[in-house]
């Protein structure tokens, strides 16, 4: 778990145009923002240097510019939308809450305000990739490459790719295996989608279980999460048993913990290779 300093700001008064009804996007009304960014500010506390840290000054600035340039319809539209900006411009931080409150709310009943309020944050996926068909290394590269290309996503890692037998007893020819860290903005869900939209660009057909592919994404770790639904199940079930997954693993992150069976990736792959 990461423990963070928190920057806040309280009471945020802007006058901006949104609204779900015209008359609030061409009158306006006031609307009062509240946040907190959670970040390192240990450094510029001891040095007392502002570079050190996130100026909040400049944060009002760039919340009160941004509300009055854009308009949604959605209070909901607002809160993702400046979050995922405000991450984007401040690298300091690392996870911010935004609460935007509408005190003018057109609801016609007397009341307070009211407010949506959003956590967002930067999160560490560690994901696996492999190809067996065609242009490994090419399908491999393109990969890579649409991972690095949206800002919501940065490549962090690339471990070595390693030539591998194929898992699970379908006759194939050998893959490309490597693994990959990832430094991200998207929910698990919307990573797995994403892959899956990558995975379609290199012509990726789910034809056999555990057959030939083009290319393959797997979502290995998702911080330190522990999930699972009918789409997706966190860490990956079956990857302390596959030496093409640990070993490049072990590459970049040896010593990264899994949050279920209490294991080093370094100890898995060893523990691995004894039973081989």
């Amino acid at each position: 778990m990461k423990f963070w300093d928190e920057i806040r700001i309280r009471e945020l008064e802007i006058y901006a145009y949104h609204g779900v009804y015209p008359e609030e996007n061409e009158k306006g009304q006031p609307f009062f923002v509240n946040a907190s960014f959670f970040c390192d500010i240990r450094e510029a506390g001891r040095k007392d240097d502002l570079s050190l840290s996130t100026n909040y000054g400049e944060i009002c600035h760039f919340i009160t510019k941004w509300m009055q340039e854009h308009t949604c319809k959605l209070v909901e539209a607002v809160a993702e939308q400046l979050s995922r900006d405000l991450l984007l411009q401040y690298p300091l931080v690392e996870e911010l809450e935004l609460e935007i409150r509408k005190p003018e709310a057109p609801i016609g009943l007397p009341f307070g305000s009211v407010s949506v309020c959003v956590r967002r944050g930067w999160h560490t996926a560690y994901l696996s990739v492999g190809s067996n068909m065609g242009d490994r290394q090419r399908y491999i590269d393109d990969a890579l490459h649409a991972l690095g290309a949206e800002d919501h996503t940065r490549l962090q890692k690339v471990s070595q790719l390693l030539i591998t037998k194929p898992y699970g007893g379908v006759g194939q020819e050998d893959f490309l295996n490597g693994a990959i860290q990832v430094r991200t903005l998207l929910s698990p869900h919307e990573l797995l989608d994403w892959l899956h939209e990558i995975e379609a660009a290199a012509g990726r057909e789910r034809l056999v279980h555990w057959g030939p592919r083009t290319l393959d994404l797997d979502i290995l770790f998702y911080d330190k999460l522990i999930y699972e639904d009918g789409r997706l199940i966190l860490p990956h079930i079956d990857m302390q048993n596959r030496d093409f997954v640990l070993r490049p693993l072990s590459e970049i992150a040896p010593n990264f913990r899994h949050p279920l069976l209490g294991l080093t990736v370094m100890q898995l792959l060893e523990a691995l290779d004894i039973e081989a």
